[in-house]
């Protein structure tokens, strides 16, 4: 799926994403810090439970951008699998399950 967000009439991000990966999320540099990140992110969450992205290693908004959202870095390589052979880092996402509530825990 690939969705982007339109602010004042043009394309100010977009996400691209399915099967459990996120294969590229961009925000222009001049309206990042305005949520729009957060709204595409938010769509691929609800549509997936369980998601990876790569970032590069140096892009550390990229990288707080995802912790900060629940994902946890998993792997590190030294970028010779890229094509910008530049080190990065996968990130891993999963959905918690929802809790199961019983009337029999509730009496203890």
């Amino acid at each position: 799926m690939v969705l982007g967000a339109f602010l004042d009439g043009r394309l100010a991000g977009v996400i691209a994403y399915g099967n459990g990966w996120i294969e590229q999320l961009y925000v222009l540099p001049d309206v990042q810090g305005a949520g729009i990140g957060t709204r595409l992110l938010s769509l691929a969450m609800n549509d997936m439970d369980d998601i990876r992205v790569w970032t590069f290693q140096q892009n550390r908004r990229a990288r707080a951008f995802y912790k900060s959202r629940g994902f946890s870095p998993v792997e590190e390589t030294d970028g010779s699998g890229n094509e910008e052979n530049e080190p990065d880092v996968l990130y891993h996402w999963r959905r918690l399950p929802e809790p199961v509530y019983s009337a029999d825990a509730c009496r203890r």
